[in-house]
């Protein structure tokens, strides 16, 4: 899920204030004197007595010292905000509270405070409070910490069968954002099995490439989106956030431009998980995805390469990524239910 990331600015400084906004920093925290001034140079979350958020109301500051402190914190994290505002934070404390789930940030005041935070257990903190007052070392922590959104695991699916269907409404996703080779949209006719549909950055004879663009599905189809959620492609609007994926997993957040739903004749792809005979999994092991059926809509191979899908044939390969079944408006919870 993307990070939060707050930045303590304990006097001011025009120049780096308007560094944090353009950084795309989520939170200032400041003292209350400071917060109008803040708020002149551009739209971000003040966090003071008199700002977006007050300290002690909608987010409290606690320090990590000692049993009684992380009790007490665990019981603050079940209905509000909580930063950890000393930054020699117990790593074994914070991974009990991390575990506890709520919105938890570490203030960090370094690149590698920062990349320990947001990896603890796995899927780290909620956030980090950043301290310093040096511009190139937030525009580090900001760096790094965006890259930490969500990875997936990518495996090897079996095409069993393309066949045309008709005509239906599909959805392009336009984004505000430029994506790379090998890199598109998790999407799927079911939420626990979404292929990835690579984004239009190829040469075409007949069509001029559109980098920002994934030609997704169908708009019944699910996408991944952060905060481990899923959305249907027809619900994407202007300014939401999507998860555009590479090849080995790896994510980021995208801003939605635009979407365009056109009635166009379909494919629909089934395909299915080869897994040893020692792998056992809750997991489905099929699923489908209805696309376009045109040469620029291209999936993606084991090797990371775009493959169009008029020229896929039962027994390619292509990367999915499964979950377990059972979503409610978009978030997973443990159900019984079939998709079929």
């Amino acid at each position: 899920m993307k990070k939060l990331l707050w930045v303590l600015v304990d006097k001011w400084d025009r120049e780096f204030v308007t560094s944090a906004i353009e950084l795309g920093v989520d939170g200032i925290v400041c003292p209350e004197e400071i917060a109008p001034l803040i708020k002149k140079l551009g739209r971000v979350t003040v966090i003071s007595p008199k700002g977006d958020m007050v300290p002690g109301r909608d987010v409290h500051f606690e320090r990590l010292k000692t049993p009684e402190d992380m009790q007490r914190i665990a019981t603050l994290l079940r209905h509000s905000v909580v930063c950890i505002e000393d930054t020699d934070w117990n790593i074994i404390a914070s991974e009990n509270l991390v575990a506890i789930g709520g919105t938890l940030l570490l203030e960090v005041s370094g690149v590698e405070e920062a990349k320990l935070a947001l990896t603890i257990l796995e899927r780290g903190v909620s956030g980090v409070l950043i301290r310093t007052e040096d511009s190139g070392l937030l525009r580090d922590i900001v760096s790094i910490s965006r890259g930490y959104v969500e990875a997936f695991p990518m495996e090897e699916a079996v095409l069993t069968s393309i066949k045309p269907i008709g005509l239906g409404d599909r959805v392009c996703v336009d984004m505000a954002l430029m994506l790379k080779e090998g890199e598109g949209l998790l999407v799927g006719d079911r939420s626990s099995f979404l292929f990835l549909v690579h984004g239009e950055t190829l040469e075409n004879p007949y069509a001029n490439p559109r980098p920002f663009r994934v030609n997704a599905g169908g708009v019944h189809a699910y996408t991944r989106i952060p905060g481990g959620k899923t959305c249907y492609l027809s619900e994407l609007q202007s300014g939401d956030g999507v998860l555009v994926v590479s090849p080995n997993g790896q994510s980021r957040e995208a801003i939605v431009g635009r979407v365009k739903i056109e009635r166009r004749p379909l494919l629909l792809v089934t395909a299915e998980l080869k897994r040893g005979p020692e792998t056992t999994s809750s997991t489905p092991l099929s699923g489908s995805i209805i696309l376009q059926n045109a040469e620029t809509i291209r999936l993606v191979s084991p090797q990371g390469e775009p493959v169009s899908v008029v020229e896929l044939k039962e027994g390619d390969r292509v990367l999915v990524t499964v979950d377990m079944p059972g979503r409610h408006f978009g978030i997973a919870i443990k159900e019984t239910i079939s998709e079929k």
